[in-house]
């Protein structure tokens, strides 16, 4: 399973309206395509996203990115801009991948919702630890958290010398975990 590592996801998740979703100018960038063919992808298939699937997004939700992601206009976006950004949600990303008929986008696509289902996973993994008490159902909570962490950051991590430590910490758990490679 080849999952987009976290960081390059994880900077493109924005919370609107308590939903996550991804701008389309940042799937754009994910698929290799131009923003203008993502919502032409959206505008010749109305059907393909009914509510739920796609968020318009208004001025004031416009302006408060802007105002909390300061990235955007750094990115050069969001400074002038002739329409307001559509957000997709996970399954607007579904349908995304049922237009776009590229490989690349397909593949993005997978990537991007296998992220989603890991971190849902993550997050499930997170709350039923905080409600067991049953020391054996803790740690192997503990553990299969930090599998799914693993998994999302990958072992593509860079090796210096022969080890190799990255830590994690979460308010209920902290994972550390230790790669330990020969140098070739």
């Amino acid at each position: 399973m080849n999952i987009l590592k976290l960081n390059l996801v994880e900077e493109k998740i924005v919370i609107i309206r308590g939903i996550p979703v991804i701008l389309d100018s940042d799937v754009a960038e994910l698929y290799e395509v131009e923003t203008k063919r993502i919502n032409e992808a959206v505008k010749n298939n109305p059907e393909k996203f009914p509510n739920g699937y796609l968020l318009d997004l208004s001025v004031e939700e416009y302006k408060s990115l802007r105002s909390n992601f300061s990235t955007l206009e750094n990115q050069g976006r969001g400074k002038h801009v002739k329409y307001l950004p559509k957000a997709f949600t996970e399954k607007g990303l579904y349908m995304l991948a049922t237009i776009l008929k590229s490989s690349k986008a397909t593949q993005t696509t997978i990537d991007i919702v296998e992220t989603f289902a890991k971190l849902r996973e993550f997050s499930r993994a997170v709350s039923q630890l905080a409600k067991t008490e049953d020391e054996p159902t803790q740690k192997s909570l503990m553990q299969k958290s930090g599998e799914i962490i693993a998994d999302i950051l990958g072992d593509d991590l860079e090796i210096t010398d022969t080890e190799t430590t990255w830590e994690i910490n979460f308010a209920l758990m902290k994972f550390r975990r230790t790669v330990r490679q020969k140098k070739k």
